[in-house]
């Protein structure tokens, strides 16, 4: 059984329940700010609701990209590492 998975949906579980919440008990109307710029009045729970989701699907966009780059780091960090290796039996 794979336990990263079920952590992974654990965690966005816990934070969907949580924004619930924190959504329900604050309805009050709020309005973003960005430079000049102003956005209409909505609800604070509406706000945290959509920069949760922007969070998870950034993330999800960057994984991979990541992952990629992460490549061509470990292939050199590992002939790095051979350079310091020594076989014994040559002396």
């Amino acid at each position: 059984m794979k336990i990263a998975p079920f952590l992974t949906s654990l965690v966005v579980a816990v934070w969907i329940i949580a924004i619930a919440v924190i959504s329900v008990q604050n309805a009050t109307p709020v309005s973003l700010k960005f430079l000049t710029f102003q956005s209409i009045q909505i609800p604070l729970g509406l706000v945290l609701a959509f920069s949760a989701c922007l969070g998870l699907i950034g993330m999800a966009l960057l994984q991979p990209l990541w992952g990629l780059a992460g490549i061509g780091q470990r292939n050199s960090r590992l002939e790095d590492d051979a350079e310091f290796f020594v076989d014994d039996e040559d002396f």
